[in-house]
């Protein structure tokens, strides 16, 4: 008899954002999924308010400063390769995203990874097929965040994670928010790049001088002006990917999604106010630095305790000798990942009814 055919799994998540995190973690899921033998693909939601916002940030990444004229080449750039990178994934037939219930069909639904029950983001913020509705199939999350929310979750909004079979989160903040409003203790699992780690670019040149890689922006002085002295003491230039940074020796602004995870891999350490910077520097064994914009915080300090590195996180009291060492060797996270790896790919093979 011929194989039964593989089931088919729809994956609900940021996949369009021009955001290096939101691409990868969207990627290293559906792919991730795919391996397991499964039918899996990204649910190609669209919508033209949220395709206008997505566009506008990503000329003026940098808010609440202002991107110089000059730099808009670059961005632009960095958006077409965004473009080019999302019609390689494993996508769905389109659907609005506010008429879910024209989807195609599906056996079963991952709602997750990113900020998908975020009610306070700026653009995708209470869209209700995140929640299920409108929804006819069966229903799971994985690594699902409410980001930066910190109010407890409406009932209204509640009722509706209830009809999910399964839910996982990948921080405490979205743990405690759950669990206050539905009464369910989640899992805790992974981000996607870290469950699942991406092979590393073929295509990429590597560098040919050492460096410090720069992700994020409006980095507080405090930190610039110790990290930029630390790398000169280092003789290490400091290369920032994706957004101006003007301490930085080098703006990569039109990096694209491969040649962003090529940097991080090719660089001596990590400095970064962002969740995927820290999860790509983890990935990848470097050296780490955060400082979490009141935006990320959530998902950094949770990121980081989860897996026992908080000694990356500085602060303005931080002193220098503390960037010295922490730019000297990766955290010590191997054992607390590898336990965690194994943990979450358990409760996706068995969210998934998957043979362990």
């Amino acid at each position: 008899m011929p194989a039964p055919a593989p089931r088919r799994v729809g994956i609900l998540t940021f996949h369009r954002c021009i955001n290096y995190g939101s691409y990868w973690q969207a990627r290293a899921l559906a792919e991730g999924v795919r391996a397991m033998g499964v039918d899996a693909r990204l649910l190609d939601h669209q919508d033209d308010r949220v395709a206008r916002l997505e566009l506008r940030c990503a000329f003026r990444p940098i808010l609440p400063a202002a991107t110089p004229r000059s730099d808009f080449p670059a961005y632009a750039a960095k958006t077409r390769s965004f473009r080019a990178a999302w019609e390689s994934l494993p996508l769905s037939a389109p659907f609005p995203l506010h008429r879910p219930q024209e989807m195609p069909p599906c056996d079963r639904i991952i709602v997750g990874s990113d900020e998908v029950w975020n009610l306070d983001h700026p653009w995708y913020g209470g869209a209700p097929a995140f929640f299920g509705q409108g929804i006819d199939a069966p229903l799971l999350s994985y690594a699902a965040s409410f980001g930066n929310q910190a109010r407890p979750l409406p009932a209204s909004w509640a009722a509706h994670l209830d009809a999910f079979s399964t839910l996982s989160v990948r921080d405490e903040n979205s743990r405690r928010i759950l669990t206050a409003a539905t009464g369910r203790d989640p899992a805790m699992v992974l981000d996607p790049c870290l469950l699942f780690p991406p092979a590393p670019p073929a295509d990429v040149e590597p560098e040919r001088h050492p460096y410090l890689a720069v992700y994020g922006h409006n980095f507080p002085a405090w930190l610039s002006d110790t990290v930029r002295a630390e790398a000169r003491r280092r003789n290490l230039r400091l290369v920032s990917i994706g957004y101006r940074n003007d301490w930085a020796d080098e703006q990569r602004l039109s990096a694209s999604p491969d040649q962003f995870a090529a940097l991080v891999a090719g660089s001596q350490g990590v400095v970064t106010n962002f969740f995927h910077g820290c999860v790509f520097a983890i990935l990848n064994g470097k050296p780490l630095v955060t400082a979490p914009t009141a935006y990320r915080a959530n998902k950094i300090h949770g990121l980081l305790a989860k897996l026992g590195g908080e000694n990356a996180l500085v602060t303005a009291a931080t002193d220098a000798p503390t960037y010295a060492a922490l730019l000297d060797a990766p955290l010590p996270l191997e054992a607390r990942l590898m336990q965690l790896r194994h943990a979450s790919a358990r409760y996706l093979r068995a969210a998934l009814d998957l043979p362990a």
